[in-house]
């Protein structure tokens, strides 16, 4: 059907509709929490699979899976619901005086460790902007752009990036936390090796963190002695503090969270502990303007603060 034909024929309760049937299995189920008749819903998802000329789910005892044509429709369908949500906020925005709305996405290290103070000197001269800024792993961060999500999106720089446009933003450096009273605590520098003879607490097994953490413990051919695994850097300082093992993190994250605890760290001498941080975006063309300004102040920060100390 042509796309023009296709647009007359669509709407946003059938696309809402079309996505609760995914979500929630079944056509009863989808029915009862979009408030419509199961068979005035069976009606409209008929009339959208006449509409794109696919069938659009499998029928099975268990219930309802997306077919080829599904999945595509239902990745549309989603970016359509975020849209009109958008819409909605940006115009809110703006009739309470907002000029801007910049929708981002970053893994926890940027959050911590940069973020706050980036975001800071970037407001302070645009003080009408509006930021929505969201945490997920860093495959996921690349994901929601890839999406259409968010504007741009901060990784970890060795994340597949699937062909996004990628640029520097921080580097930064990861220690080894522990108690005061631990026996590797004291050293200037460890190689990572040295501290799989101690229990380890680890960041959530989606994090770059506990993938490089994993990957470098086979590579010394010894098991990684996982105690626990904690959502987040404030969980790791406080289980190292209870005495649950040792934890890598940013030597950043250590300043902010681990030092304040009486926590001891001490610097990894592996090259894999020296990581890069990048900006995210699907096309530097299209960003909006108050998008695009964003991105140059964070993509300039890092060169900025070295230029201001020497």
């Amino acid at each position: 059907m042509a796309p023009k034909n296709l647009l007359k024929r669509l709407d946003l309760t059938t696309l809402q509709l079309f996505i609760a049937v995914y979500e929630e299995g079944t056509l009863t189920r989808a029915a009862d929490r979009e408030a419509i008749a199961v068979s005035a819903a069976s009606k409209r998802l008929l009339e959208l699979e006449q509409a794109v000329g696919s069938t659009l789910f499998q029928r099975t005892a268990r219930g309802m899976t997306l077919t080829p044509a599904g999945e595509t429709l239902l990745h549309h369908a989603r970016l359509v619901m975020r849209g009109i949500e958008n819409i909605g906020i940006e115009l809110a925005g703006y009739a309470s005086g907002v000029r801007g709305y910049v929708r981002m996405m970053a893994n926890l290290s940027a959050i911590v460790e940069f973020l706050p103070e980036d975001l800071r000197a970037f407001l302070a001269l645009n003080e009408q902007v509006k930021i929505d800024l969201e945490e997920r792993p860093s495959a996921g961060v690349v994901e929601a752009v890839a999406d259409s999500l968010v504007d741009l999106g901060i990784c970890a720089g060795e994340t597949d990036a699937r062909g996004l446009h990628t640029v520097h933003y921080r580097h930064d450096e990861l220690c080894v936390v522990m108690r005061q009273d631990h026996p590797l605590a004291g050293r200037a520098r460890i190689a990572f090796a040295d501290t799989l003879e101690s229990d380890h607490v680890g960041l959530h097994s989606a994090s770059s963190i506990n993938a490089r953490t994993h990957a470098a413990a086979r590579a010394c051919g010894k098991p990684l002695k996982l105690r626990i695994h904690v959502p987040g850097f404030d969980a790791v300082c406080r289980m190292v503090q209870a005495g649950m093992g040792v934890g890598v993190l940013p030597a950043n994250v250590y300043g902010i969270m681990g030092r304040p605890l009486g926590l001891a760290a001490v610097m990894l001498s592996d090259e894999w502990a020296k990581r890069e941080l990048v900006l995210v975006v699907r096309d530097e063309a299209v960003l909006s303007p108050v998008a695009r300004a964003l991105y140059d102040h964070l993509r300039t920060v890092e060169a900025d603060a070295a230029s201001n100390v020497h």
